[in-house]
């Protein structure tokens, strides 16, 4: 059942830095205000809220910023109202792209991310060109030195996860989106703290990057996309083989 997480790499290569964390922050608050607007300011009955705040005080996140946006969450504030919207698109090398984006302005932020597809050697498809690609699972997110990765793969057996994608930071473990929240909770009751629940994409098939320059390019884009305000997730059915991660680390480091 258990796995290697092959993205392990492409987080190192792309990590987001500390100079970012005024874009981290904005992506949270809105995430704390849609998970409250659906689900309620209670984070013991609206898992989606209780891993977005596990997150934002992760980052050190300030109280205040996480007040307000439950307060816009409640609507106790006054603002543009917020929408989640999907985009679709394609990278070089044929890399199919989900960009999952919360915005208070749908024409911003389609115009944004076509932007950033055509600045970056990708394509910017129609609802439905590449979602068929993707599955749509539930994802919780274990850190890996809080339990071994054979303890997980015991424990996903018996909470009834789909499956264990395990690298040296976490453990993912993947359910059918409807029993998400029941494993979670089995989870819970053992007494590990998920960093994570959340509905989430996975790639039916996966692209593995063989040429070093193809992987720049893909990478760039999804970094372009990542840096967008209105961007919340990104998912992509790319790999990159190991000897073109070594050398893109390389790269980098030099």
């Amino acid at each position: 059942m258990a796995g290697h997480n092959k993205w392990s790499k492409v987080k190192r290569l792309k990590a987001v830095v500390d100079a970012k964390k005024g874009r981290v922050f904005s992506k949270y608050a809105r995430e704390i205000t849609i998970a409250v607007r659906h689900g309620g300011r209670d984070p013991d009955a609206n898992p989606r809220l209780r891993t977005a705040l596990t997150g934002a005080r992760g980052m050190n996140m300030p109280n205040d910023n996480i007040d307000r946006a439950i307060k816009k969450g409640l609507g106790e504030l006054d603002g543009a109202v917020l929408e989640e919207i999907t985009y679709e698109g394609y990278a070089p090398g044929g890399v199919a792209m989900l960009v999952e984006c919360v915005t208070d302005n749908k024409n911003r932020a389609s115009a944004d991310v076509r932007t950033a597809f055509n600045k970056n050697h990708g394509s910017m498809g129609g609802a439905g060109s590449v979602a068929h690609l993707f599955q749509r699972i539930g994802s919780i997110k274990v850190p890996a030195d809080k339990i071994s990765a054979e303890e997980i793969t015991e424990l996903a057996i018996e909470a009834g996860a789909d499956d264990v994608v395990s690298d040296e930071e976490e453990h993912t473990l993947v359910t059918a989106p409807d029993q998400l929240y029941a494993v979670a909770r089995f989870v819970k009751e053992r007494s590990l703290a998920a960093t994570a629940v959340r509905l989430d994409y996975q790639a039916a098939t996966t692209i593995t990057l063989t040429d070093v320059d193809t992987a720049r390019q893909v990478l760039k884009l999804y970094d372009a996309l990542d840096d967008l305000d209105d961007t919340q997730n990104i998912h992509a059915n790319f790999e990159i083989a190991d000897g073109i991660a070594d050398e893109l680390e390389a790269l980098m480091d030099s």
